[in-house]
């Protein structure tokens, strides 16, 4: 099985009104009060650099593009996370910002990799934006990321 996300993560309200003003912005309610604008295609064309330049350590987060998240952090907590295993092989990262300023990461974590006993980047991500496990769900399934396996193709509501 596999699953594949890259993605701005951050409270509803604040992602949505953040992102208005972006072409192929789309984004997804998530449980908790939270929303996700995947980093599709389209968007990365939007807002990426014409070469293509990433962030180091980043896949799909555009050069500058960590600078607009920083912005938007003002108003709360901001996470882009890379999630992308296929058969128990992948790879995670992920940086949060808050108050203007990068409070989280970034983080990187391969397959290779023990997990660390504060959780994968990913979930560290999750924590800062106040997501906890519970007794029956771990972070994903209550934050509502593991719902879906393909953000790609995943409409906006």
């Amino acid at each position: 099985m596999s699953y594949d996300l890259k993605a701005v993560i951050a409270e509803r309200g604040l992602l949505t009104a953040a992102a208005a003003t972006i072409a192929g912005a789309r984004i997804t309610p998530l449980r908790c009060g939270l929303a996700v604008m995947p980093m599709t295609d389209d968007l990365f064309a939007v807002v990426g650099t014409p070469k293509g330049d990433c962030v180091p350590g980043f896949w799909r987060l555009p050069a500058g593009f960590d600078e607009v998240l920083s912005s938007w952090s003002k108003a709360g907590p901001v996470a882009f996370v890379e999630s992308e295993y296929f058969g128990g092989v992948g790879e995670e990262n992920a940086a949060v910002w808050s108050a203007g300023q990068l409070a989280l990461g970034p983080l990187h974590m391969t397959e290779d990799d023990a997990e660390p006993a504060t959780g994968t980047p990913v979930v560290r991500a999750l924590h800062a934006l106040g997501i906890r496990a519970s007794a029956s769900e771990d972070e994903f399934q209550v934050a509502g990321l593991g719902e879906h396996r393909n953000w790609e193709d995943r409409p906006a509501v």
